[in-house]
């Protein structure tokens, strides 16, 4: 793709209709485009039900006759991607920011929703999947005064929660590459045969990233994610059987798992909540700057919110996981200079269609547990340079050094030693141990707190 200075000698439209969100580019054109953005998150979109599968002891490797609960989990992270994408790019009432933002199942809420299923099997998923909802609803109610405590999360706080986020899960990266927790303490963990698969995904991907242009650089970690699948084919480690029993069609079932509720998860959702909210507001004046050029809108970082919130309930409602704006598609419209919304609008529909179809979600676990390792590192990899980056914009005053460190210092040493706080009520220890929540609450009370001219 070229950009737009160039692009409406290719019919695409004129540098003006491309940076309006309701142009309309020619089908032919479109399509394409919209294809382009599910391509560009297509990977990060369906990792996060794979990890918590997996946490929970119903994913890769554990053999567990409960698997199928994990292809209906990508399934709908599929589906609910795309409708939580329509909320934003159609809209209806007050929802939705009317602009070309794409939904996807969040990383950010991974921390907190790992220690609440670790082990419980399918077992977990009804107190999780309840706490969505819940979580959602408030994230959905934020949307009238997220404009007002925009303020309160300076980058300094919005940085070091996102650093902490991509800490958190660095961990889970390896693991995988390694061989997962099923070979855990067996020989096989660790080998060249479980690594090599991976480290060609790493290569692969930091390969095409710098060396190609345009869509194939910005879906470097799919083509690395083919290559390392590729490798993991002729050595064996791709099985094929789900796919073949897997239905047609399929549809989704509101609480499939049951209700249950489970305050430690509610309390954390809601929590995290508040950090996605502010997530999007930045990801809505990404889009308004880097593709129009302008600053937004009240009414579309409120949109945004009430979608974002919407999105994620209705997800929760049928097993998915919690929706949130997308910054890697803030980055290719920057890149195709396209705003359209409707474009974006043509991506959702095509997740919907893959959502429907369990064949397309048990193909995608056929991907080996070492070469999705692979493409997480780098993932997560680039969610902690996403919080170095934010944290760039911080005056390093005296002050915010003090605010950082004691942050920093509580929530990744309670990460690293859970074992600390043995002696709390299990709801306060499943909140605790992720080290998130304790590093956000500690920065945001202590940056109102602290005068400004600390010496």
């Amino acid at each position: 793709m070229t950009d737009a200075t160039t692009s409406h000698g290719h019919g695409l439209g004129t540098p003006e209709q491309l940076m309006d969100p309701d142009y309309m580019p020619p089908l032919e054109k479109a399509i394409p485009l919209g294809l382009q953005h599910v391509l560009a998150m297509f990977a990060a979109n369906v990792t996060p039900a794979i990890i918590i599968a997996g946490a929970a002891g119903f994913g890769f490797g554990s053999n567990s006759p409960d698997f199928p609960n994990m292809i209906y989990m990508i399934q709908m992270s599929m589906l609910f991607a795309g409708v939580a994408t329509l909320f934003q790019s159609i809209g209806f009432g007050p929802v939705g920011a009317r602009l070309p933002i794409v939904q996807g199942t969040s990383f950010a809420f991974l921390p907190v929703m790992i220690p609440a299923v670790a082990g419980q099997g399918v077992a977990g998923m009804a107190g999780l999947m309840t706490g969505i909802v819940i979580g959602g609803l408030f994230h959905f109610s934020l949307g009238f005064v997220v404009a007002r405590i925009r303020h309160a999360l300076p980058p300094l706080v919005t940085g070091l929660i996102v650093l902490m986020i991509g800490l958190a899960l660095l961990r889970v990266g390896i693991q995988y590459a390694a061989g997962g927790v099923p070979l855990m303490g067996k020989p096989e963990f660790g080998s060249l045969a479980m690594w090599l698969p991976a480290l060609v995904v790493i290569f692969v991907t930091l390969g095409v990233k710098f060396f190609t242009k345009g869509l194939v650089a910005l879906s470097a970690i799919l083509v690395g994610l083919i290559a390392g699948y590729i490798v993991a084919l002729f050595m064996g480690q791709v099985r094929f059987g789900n796919v073949a029993t897997a239905p047609l069609f399929e549809v989704p079932m509101p609480f499939r798992w049951g209700v249950e509720f489970n305050a430690a998860i509610i309390i954390g959702m809601c929590f995290m909540a508040v950090i996605s909210a502010i997530e999007t507001v930045g990801d809505v004046s990404g889009i308004t700057k880097g593709g129009a050029g302008r600053e937004s809108t009240d009414k579309e970082i409120s949109g945004a919110t009430f979608a974002d919130g919407l999105g994620t309930a209705i997800a929760g409602a049928f097993g998915g996981l919690p929706n949130t704006s997308f910054s890697q598609n803030v980055g290719l419209i920057s890149m195709t200079g396209v705003m359209s919304r409707h474009v974006v609008t043509i991506g959702a529909v095509f997740l919907i269609v893959c959502g429907l179809v369990p064949k397309v979600g048990a193909a995608v676990s056929t991907v080996p547990i070492n070469v999705l390792g692979g493409a997480v590192i780098v993932m997560f990899g680039m969610v902690c340079a996403a919080g170095v980056n934010m944290l760039s914009d911080v005056v390093w005053n005296r002050r915010n050094m003090v605010i950082f460190a004691i942050s920093l210092s509580v929530g990744f040493g309670l990460q690293l030693e859970p074992s600390a706080l043995q002696h709390l009520p299990k709801t306060a220890q499943i909140l605790m141990t992720s080290g998130l929540l304790p590093a956000a609450a500690l920065s945001i009370l202590l940056n109102l707190l602290l005068p400004d001219d600390m010496h």
